[in-house]
C-alpha cells in the first residue's frame, strides 16, 4: 500500500524560514533510514506558497491564483510518498519522525484495483504503459 505524508506547513515555513544545520542532519537520517527499510518512494520539502500558484476550474472555464495563500490550515510544507504494508505501518514510521510542534496527515493512495469495474482493461492498459514511459523517461 502506498500513502502519501503531508506535512502542514505554517507561519515559519510560509515566511521561507530553512531548516537548520541540525535539523536537517536529524531529517536526514529518518529519510536514510526510511530507504534502508526499502519503504521510501519519495520525499520532499516545498517552497512557501509565495513561489505557487492556483488553478481554478469551473464552468466559465479557468483561473490561475498566485501566491501567496492565506490558508494557513490548508498549506503543505513537504511530503512523503511511503510503501508500507498498512496504514499502521505508516503511522508507527511517522511516529519516529524528527518533528517538533508540527502536525502531519496520512492518506492512502489509490491503487487500480480500487477503481473496480470502472478501470476497463483498456484504461488499464493505457495507465500501464503512460506509467511505464515516465518511468523510462526518468530512468527508473
Amino acid at each position: 500500500m502506498k500513502f502519501m505524508v503531508l506535512v502542514k506547513g505554517d507561519e515559519n515555513t510560509e515566511a521561507g524560514a530553512m531548516p537548520t544545520e541540525q535539523e536537517l542532519a536529524e531529517m536526514g537520517k529518518f529519510n536514510e533510514e526510511l530507504v534502508k527499510a526499502g519503504v521510501m518512494l519519495a520525499g520532499e520539502g516545498l517552497h512557501p506558497t509565495s513561489k505557487g500558484a492556483r488553478v481554478r476550474y469551473s464552468n466559465e472555464g479557468t483561473a490561475v491564483i498566485d501566491g501567496p495563500f492565506a490558508e494557513s490550515k490548508e498549506l503543505i510544507a513537504g511530503f512523503w510518498i511511503l510503501d508500507v504494508k498498512s496504514k499502521e505501518e505508516a503511522v508507527e514510521w511517522l511516529k519516529r519522525a524528527p518533528f517538533r510542534d508540527t502536525e502531519i496527515e496520512i492518506r492512502q493512495v489509490f491503487e487500480a484495483e480500487d477503481f473496480g469495474d470502472a478501470l476497463t482493461p483498456e484504461l488499464r492498459e493505457a495507465e500501464e504503459r503512460m506509467r511505464k514511459q515516465v518511468a523510462e523517461q526518468h530512468g527508473q
